[in-house]
């Protein structure tokens, strides 16, 4: 599996994106949706990153500054063959690692109440991430909740299943 920095011009990419803001106002209320499109994920402060098996494209999830040493994640989205397969937690792990290789203390996340959020939620508790209030922008919501955690040690994905190999 790769994990690469992406300039968001791959058409997968691009429709699993969609996919994912489809979904996101298809389970929210406009004004609660905080998903960024394709453009606004290109923003200088935004880093995107995509995780691929061979030529199939397996998930995304992008990190955006807010300060110099705290990050919010964005956009993180897992295809529907990939799901429930160990995708989400590499990815989640790569890019937290490479936040603390930069140097980034603290990372924090929206993501909604409603229960199409909840395996979003109990990996993000797997991680250490805890609840928190609005950080940044954000407002009380009732359809959102905020988690936060700081970053320090490295993690270590440890799920060696056959095929799920890490090459980052």
């Amino acid at each position: 599996m790769k994990i690469k920095i992406d300039d968001l011009s791959d058409g997968e990419v691009i429709k699993l994106l969609e996919e994912h803001l489809a979904d996101m106002y298809a389970t929210s209320p406009p004004e609660s949706v905080h998903a960024l499109d394709v453009d606004s994920l290109k923003s200088l402060d935004i880093t995107f990153f995509s995780c691929w098996l061979g030529d199939e494209l397996q998930g995304c999830l992008a990190v955006k500054q807010l300060t110099p040493h705290h990050i919010e994640l964005k956009s993180m989205r897992t295809t529907s063959s990939s799901r429930k397969s160990g995708v989400a937690t590499k990815l989640l792990t790569h890019v937290l690692n490479t936040a603390i290789d930069n140097g980034y203390q603290k990372v924090s996340l929206e993501t909604g109440t409603q229960e199409f959020f909840l395996p979003a939620r109990n990996l993000y508790e797997k991680f250490g991430f805890t609840y928190c209030e609005p950080f940044a922008d954000y407002k009380v919501d009732p359809h959102s909740h905020f988690m936060t955690r700081k970053l320090a040690e490295k993690f270590v994905y440890t799920n060696h299943s056959k095929g799920n190999d890490m090459d980052v």
